[in-house]
């Protein structure tokens, strides 16, 4: 019985101890140190291997809470490793790459480290590219964080170089870091291997890690400062196309380069500021530069090109390419927060992603499509712009050659240049130098126009006279107000030799400018010579409408009155305005313009003109003078101002300044007052 009692406390004791001993065995693996650190003046890098554990919890902050079960992420950088990117050597493959595909959200990395320290307050380098937002605690003190964390969410910031001093107190001895990692659901579709660390944190003494950050900034300025020189050259592209807008509106494709330098400009600043400082948070950031204005961007350079290849129907262009633009967008935002994973289900990436790559791939086919019509319609013009489309489109997409680890930054004297900030800035020089190629081949051609429509106008000055003809017996006045340099009205005051009588010509021709012009020269020229064998109205209107007949789209409304010296007038029409007479209209039928059909009927009309009477012939560019309120100046106007003796230049010049639409034609004949005896003389009239 006493050895059956002594066995059983034996038994109970072996059993306490095996229990101790457990208890101390799992506190040591719990507590156990995964990195001796002996700082001098240097600095170690936080490689690990780190505990990992996906989800949340505060507790895991805690120096003692045991993390054994823990998975492992380490975070040396592989040999030769490289952020295919950024350009940037030393790149570790984030959580998506290293076992955990497709997880966004919360992560914690957990490193235990006895550090031993000479002097001198300790501080910790966070790694220059992370995903998306942490915080640090050291033996469960948070030391600092990138982002604000509230009980509403996480507002993530671009990565810059930060670094946290831990507590005066922590100088040396064991001590646990956990870092506490947060990275949004879209952040996968930016940038391949995302989540968590991209390089090892560094401890070391507070000086020599702010001598690494500035550093650090040091490098982030030649990452990402090409930027800068970027915007600068498309600050000198914006300014030449709106200069050269500005001297040339009718060539549209100044104005769309103008908007693709702006809009591009707009993107490059937000990228500056988001990689540069915290005023603007990353998801803002991303939807405003890869939702809003990335597509906008791409839409703005397919118009240009197709202004610039002057393809027709450029309606068609516009609703094709703000559809595509429209669908990007929608698309783009299903695929960014705050929409995907919470309106939008993480599983629908597997069908929205394919669909945001065929609009991609809609917009290339659409560029190339207008590329290969610009060459067929143009040649040569179109050869030379082809490099600038193929670069267009390789700065557009740069984007997509990360997904297959292609390098799209290279260093150049120094500084990380990216392959689309090359690629624009190249397609930019050859498109401003295309542009002031055309521009100069475009002030030629004006050159010629303006030689050609001076020469016109010269013409014409010759065959409308500015100094009128002596008629005895009648006081003649002409104003001419031509809306262009080259005018479509037209009129000629022949007096005849033989008879004493005068040959009055009044007309405007279809049209106008330089074309207008010459037709005016036609019929002038023609006129003259029919003159020459017949006087009547009548044979003279016939004769201009064979001679007008037949050549397109050449008509014109003519008015020829043939007035005696004792003041009988035979007047032929051919669809022009009537003239007044002592301010009342002359009664006349409709008919058709010369040069509309042959053979045509011409209205004939005769009276008299007492002494005194006065004539006045105008062109419809008179009545249909507008204000700025579209009101026309009107007959009732013109027949108010005729009742009170008014000069022809007054007449014309209060419809020029009521608002000249059209050529301004006024003729005032008065025939000379008889003595004053004779004044009781009136007019008649006799229409046949």
């Amino acid at each position: 019985m006493r050895y059956a009692g002594t066995s059983i406390v034996l038994l109970l004791l072996f059993s306490l101890t095996a229990g101790l001993h457990g208890q101390h065995a799992k506190a040591a693996a719990a507590g156990a140190v995964q990195l001796e650190a002996t700082l001098g003046d240097g600095t170690v890098e936080l490689s690990g291997p780190w505990k990992f554990h996906t989800g949340d919890d505060l507790a895991w902050a805690q120096q003692d809470y045991d993390d054994s079960s823990w998975g492992t992420i380490d975070v040396t950088p592989p040999a030769g490793s490289e952020n295919v990117e950024l350009g940037t050597s030393g790149y570790i493959p984030g959580w998506t790459g290293s076992g955990y595909p497709n997880y966004a959200g919360y992560a914690w990395y957990r490193l235990r480290i006895n550090v031993q320290s000479s002097h001198g307050r300790l501080a910790i380098k966070m790694p220059d590219s992370a995903d998306d937002a942490y915080q640090v605690y050291v033996n469960g003190k948070l030391i600092g964080e990138l982002g604000d964390f509230t009980a509403k969410g996480v507002t993530a910031y671009s990565t810059v170089p930060r670094s946290f001093r831990l507590p005066r107190d922590l100088r040396s001895g064991p001590m646990t870091i956990a870092v506490r990692m947060w990275m949004d659901s879209a952040t996968p579709f930016l940038s391949p291997d995302a989540g968590g660390m991209h390089e090892p944190p560094v401890l070391g003494h507070a000086g020599v890690i702010s001598t690494l950050i500035q550093l650090d900034w040091d490098d982030t300025a030649h990452a990402i400062g090409s930027g800068f020189l970027e915007i600068f050259i498309l600050m000198l592209a914006w300014a030449v196309a709106v200069s050269l807008l500005w001297m040339d509106r009718s060539e549209p494709a100044y104005l769309w380069l103008s908007l693709v330098c702006a809009v591009t400009i707009l993107e490059n600043s937000v990228v500056l500021i988001v990689n540069f400082a915290t005023w603007i948070s990353l998801m803002p950031g991303v939807v405003l530069q890869g939702v809003i204005i990335s597509p906008i961007r791409i839409g703005l350079w397919v118009i240009f090109w197709a202004y610039w290849f002057r393809i027709a129907r450029m309606a068609w262009i516009h609703r094709i390419v703000w559809s595509l633009v429209t669908l990007t967008m929608i698309c783009t935002a299903m695929l960014r927060a705050p929409l995907y994973g919470t309106r939008v289900p993480v599983h629908a990436a597997v069908y929205l992603s394919p669909v945001l790559l065929g609009l991609q791939l809609a917009f290339v086919v659409l560029l190339f499509a207008i590329t290969v019509r610009g060459i067929v319609k143009q040649r040569t013009e179109g050869w030379l712009a082809l490099p600038a489309v193929l670069l267009v489109a390789l700065s557009l997409y740069q984007v997509n050659l990360h997904l297959f680890h292609i390098r799209t930054r290279f260093d150049v004297f120094g500084f990380n240049f990216q392959l689309g900030t090359i690629a624009t800035i190249l397609s930019i020089f050859l498109i401003t130098v295309m542009l002031l190629r055309r521009f100069l081949y475009t002030q030629r051609k004006r050159e010629q126009w303006k030689a050609e429509i001076e020469q016109a106008r010269q013409v014409q000055h010759v065959l409308i006279p500015e100094e009128l003809p002596t008629v005895s017996g009648f006081a003649i006045e002409s104003e001419y107000r031509p809306a262009r340099e080259v005018g479509g009205d037209f009129f000629q005051i022949l007096p005849q030799t033989d008879d004493g009588s005068v040959l009055i010509i009044v007309g405007d021709v279809t049209g106008k400018g330089l074309q207008a012009g010459m037709l005016v020269a036609l019929i002038v020229g023609a006129v003259r010579t029919a003159v020459q064998y017949h006087s009547d109205p009548l044979i003279l209107m016939n004769s201009l409408n064979d001679r007008l007949w037949g050549r397109g789209r050449a008509s014109a409304t003519c008015l020829i009155l043939k007035i005696t010296k004792d003041g009988q007038v035979t007047l032929a029409n051919a669809g022009h305005l009537p003239p007044y007479l002592n301010g009342a209209e002359v009664p006349m039928e409709g008919s058709l313009p010369i040069g509309v059909i042959p053979g045509a009927d011409f209205f004939v009309t005769h009276f008299s003109m007492a002494p005194g009477d006065t004539l006045m012939l105008m062109s419809d560019g008179v009545a249909e003078a507008q204000d700025q309120h579209k009101e026309l100046f009107g007959f009732e106007r013109i027949q108010e101002m005729l009742q009170k003796p008014i000069s022809a230049a007054a007449l014309a010049a209060a419809a020029e300044a009521f608002g000249q639409e059209d050529d301004i034609l006024v003729l005032r004949i008065q025939r000379d007052p008889r003595p004053q005896s004779s004044l009781d003389s009136r007019s008649v009239l006799a229409v046949t």
